[in-house]
């Protein structure tokens, strides 16, 4: 921020479209997750589907950034059955969003899917996952930042675990990205389904601007490139 203030004090000096660089560096800061908390909530609710668990469902859970994001990309995903968006990964007991905000709890933006692994492997999730946001960057995706933002999977299984590390490997062999990977791996702890209000945001809020211009993109991608795994 201090950069893009000097820079634009530099502008204004030679007169170059500075009103312009201005309106883009304004659009960038407020266009974040938290910026947008509560302001477009969609006045009913519509409470995502209910899944009674089974044999037949698995759960996978990942961190990659504002859960709204991650929570929209899944849900498209065939063999996918439910989607929660919550925290997990930190010390504070009942987190709120306001909490976990402040970056001080510990905890992750994530996501829970509950998957037929029958219909959807686990490595098909994670090659979403990766496909979908950026694993190279510490701590933040677009401008959203934060300990919250980053990117992690959690495993629930040493299957799981196994799986997630050998993909990273995979990956990273293949050189997919010109920066390493920054994606941790660990041990599923306690997740808090988030606020009601977040549950199946991009759905009930697709007009808004966040959805619209972080979002939605991704959604174009998900579709353009994984068309055969999605319902």
């Amino acid at each position: 921020m201090y950069f893009c203030l000097t820079y634009l004090l530099y502008l204004l000096n030679k007169n170059i479209n500075a009103m312009k660089y201005l309106f883009l560096v304004c659009f960038f800061v407020f266009q974040s997750c938290h910026s947008q908390e509560g302001k477009f909530v969609s006045k009913e609710y519509k409470e995502p589907i209910k899944i009674e668990m089974n044999e037949n469902l698995e759960i996978a859970t990942f961190a990659g950034g504002c859960f709204w994001c991650t929570e929209a990309v899944f849900l498209e995903v065939k063999g996918v059955n439910k989607v929660v968006s919550g925290y997990i990964g930190g010390k504070t007991l009942n987190p709120t969003y306001r909490e976990i905000c402040t970056g001080t709890t510990g905890h992750a933006e994530a996501i829970q899917i509950y998957f037929n692994p029958k219909e959807v492997a686990y490595e098909d999730l994670l090659e979403i996952f990766f496909g979908t946001h950026n694993p190279t960057t510490l701590n933040r995706q677009g401008a959203d930042a934060g300990t919250q933002y980053r990117s992690e999977i959690f495993y629930n299984s040493l299957e799981q675990k196994e799986k997630a590390e050998n993909y990273i490997q995979l990956i990273t062999n293949e050189k997919l990205y010109n920066d390493p990977i920054i994606t941790q791996v660990s041990s599923a702890t306690k997740f808090y389904p988030a606020e009601d209000y977040h549950q199946n945001y991009y759905n009930q809020n697709t007009a808004q601007g966040y959805c619209q211009m972080v979002i939605a993109p991704k959604l174009e991608k998900l579709r353009k490139y994984y068309k055969s795994k999605l319902k």
